[in-house]
C-alpha cells in the first residue's frame, strides 16, 4: 500500500512538472496559440510527465533506499566524536556556500542551480575535512578522545567456539577489543548440546564451556546482542550482515565461510590461518623421526606425515614403509596447499658421507 502511494506521488509531482514547465514555456517563446489548443497540449505533456514518474518511482524508491542504508551504515561506523565534528564542518562549508553565493544568486536562470551546487560541495568539503582532522585532534588513528585505544568488536562464529583455541588466543592478549556473540549462535548451541548424538553433544557443551571460560575465568569482555532484525535462514547470513552493519571482523575457523566472507568484502580473523602461519619451520640438516607410510609418486619415495599434517617425502625411503626411521631435512617447499619437506634417511646420508 506504501509503494502506491509513493507511485501515486510521483505521478502527481510529475504531472505538476510537466504542466508547469509547460506554462513557462508557452509564456516565454509567446506562440500564439488558441486557448483550447493549449489547454490540450498542455494536458498531454503533465500526463507524459506524469506517466513518466509512476513508471521511474520504482527505481527512484530503490536508490533512495540504497542511499538511505549507506547513509545509516556510515553513521553507526562514526563515534558520537567523529558524528559531531562532521556536523561542525558541515555548518562551516554552508556558511563559507552561502557567503561565496550572495552574488551568484543574482544571476538570472543559472543563479540558483549555482548556489545549490556550491552548498552541496561545501558542504561535502567540511565534512570530509572535519571528520579527516579527528584523528590529530583525538592524537592519532584508532584513539578517542581520551587518549585510549578503541579497537573494534569481533563476531565469533559457532565453529571457533567449539573449537576452543579462542580461549587461548584471547588468555595471550593477541586479540583485542570486544566480543560479540549473537543471540542466534548461542542458540545454535544450545541445540547442538541438546543432539541426541553424543558426538555433537560434546561438541555443543564444549562451545558453552568455552563462552563461561572467557566471561568467567579471563574476565573477558564478551556481550550477548540479539538481532531479531537480521534476515537470513542460515547462522552465517546473519553473521555476515551483522559484520557489514557493525562494520567488524568474524573470527571463524570455518573454511566456507571464510570465502563467503571475502566475496562480500567482509574482513575475517582465521583460526587456522593463524596456526598455519604459527607453524615451526624445519630447517635443512634437522634430524627427525618419522614413520613412513606410503608409497611416494617418484620410485623409492615413501611418504611420511608430521603431527600437525606437514607431507614429509622421504628418498629411497620406500624400503622402510611401516618403519620409524631417523631422517635428516634437505629442502622445504612452501605452496598454497601447505608445506611440503624433502629428508633422506640418516643412514643413506651416512654413507654417503
Amino acid at each position: 500500500m506504501l509503494n502506491v502511494i509513493i507511485k501515486l506521488s510521483f505521478a502527481v509531482v510529475g504531472a505538476v512538472t510537466g504542466f508547469t514547465m509547460t506554462r513557462t514555456l508557452f509564456s516565454l517563446s509567446n506562440i500564439p496559440l488558441d486557448p483550447g489548443l493549449s489547454l490540450i497540449v498542455i494536458s498531454v505533456i503533465s500526463l507524459l510527465f506524469s506517466a513518466v514518474f509512476y513508471f521511474f518511482s520504482v527505481q527512484i524508491i530503490i536508490y533512495v533506499q540504497k542511499a538511505l542504508d549507506k547513509v545509516e551504515y556510515i553513521l553507526q561506523s562514526m563515534t558520537l566524536y567523529e558524528l559531531a565534528l562532521g556536523s561542525a564542518g558541515l555548518i562551516a562549508g554552508l556558511v563559507v556556500a552561502n557567503l561565496i553565493t550572495i552574488p551568484i544568486n543574482n544571476i538570472y536562470v543559472v543563479g540558483l542551480p549555482l548556489s545549490i551546487i556550491a552548498n552541496v560541495l561545501f558542504g561535502c568539503v567540511g565534512i570530509a575535512i572535519a571528520t579527516g582532522k579527528s584523528n590529530e585532534l583525538s592524537g592519532g588513528k584508532g584513539f578517542t578522545s581520551n587518549g585510549k585505544h578503541s579497537p573494534k568488536a569481533k563476531i565469533l562464529d559457532t565453529s571457533v567456539i567449539i573449537d576452543g583455541r579462542i580461549v587461548d588466543i584471547c588468555r595471550s592478549g593477541f586479540l583485542e577489543g570486544e566480543i560479540i556473540v549473537p543471540g542466534f549462535v548461542l542458540e545454535e548451541l544450545r541445540h547442538i548440546a541438546d543432539s541426541p548424538d553424543a558426538v555433537k553433544r560434546n561438541r555443543g557443551r564444549r562451545g558453552l564451556d568455552v563462552l563461561n571460560m572467557l566471561q568467567k575465568d579471563l574476565k573477558y569482555p564478551v556481550r550477548i546482542e540479539n538481532y531479531p532484525d537480521v534476515e537470513g535462514a542460515e547462522v552465517d547470513d546473519k553473521l555476515l550482515k551483522i559484520a557489514k552493519k557493525l562494520n567488524c571482523k568474524i573470527i571463524t575457523n570455518d573454511y566456507n565461510l571464510n570465502k563467503v566472507a571475502s566475496f562480500h568484502e567482509v574482513p575475517v580473523l582465521n583460526i587456522n590461518e593463524l596456526a598455519n602461519a604459527m607453524k615451526p619451520i624445519a630447517i635443512p640438516g634437522e634430524e627427525m623421526m618419522v614413520q613412513v607410510i606410503k608409497d611416494g609418486k617418484e620410485n623409492g619415495q615413501g611418504i611420511g606425515y608430521l603431527e600437525d599434517g606437514t607431507m614429509i617425502v622421504v628418498e629411497g625411503g620406500r624400503r622402510h614403509m611401516g618403519e620409524s626411521v631417523s631422517v635428516v631435512v634437505t629442502s622445504i617447499i612452501q605452496t598454497a596447499a601447505g608445506r611440503m619437506i624433502f629428508a633422506k634417511p640418516k643412514c643413506m646420508m651416512e654413507r654417503t658421507i
